[in-house]
């Protein structure tokens, strides 16, 4: 039983290596707002993306990951500090993508933001400035 504080994830993978199996320490995390990706044993990082500031998903998939039923999405975003990024070697990467793509969607909905706000730098355009 979940209790009220815990998250609820939509969805969580580990990123796979040899013969795909998911020996490593890059671990992937869905939320209803945003994507985690958090990696290391001893010393960690993690990474957290909101799902409405995503531009770009793409699935890649090479013959080896093909062969083992991987792939890797490859994750475009508005976000300064992680402006790229890659969900690597994971399983059911079509259906993941899709789920993304789809919630990217729902998010942006949610929170009335259209990719029009993310286009251009960000002095393009300033409220404040003297004519």
């Amino acid at each position: 039983m979940a209790k009220d504080n815990e998250i609820q994830y939509k969805w969580k993978d580990r990123k796979r290596i040899i013969f795909g199996l998911p020996w490593s320490f890059t671990r992937y995390r869905l939320t209803d707002e945003k994507l985690i990706v958090k990696t290391g044993f001893l010393s960690t990082k993690e990474d957290e993306t909101r799902l409405y500031r995503i531009m770009d998903v793409t699935l890649k998939r090479s013959l080896g990951e093909r062969l083992w039923g991987l792939g890797t999405i490859h994750i475009c975003s508005a976000d300064k500090s992680t402006p790229e990024f890659d969900i690597k070697r994971i399983k059911k990467s079509e259906a993941i993508k899709n789920l993304i793509s789809d919630m990217v969607e729902s998010e942006r909905e949610r929170k009335r933001v259209s990719g029009r706000e993310f286009m251009g730098s960000d002095d393009a355009y300033d409220d404040d400035a003297e004519l």
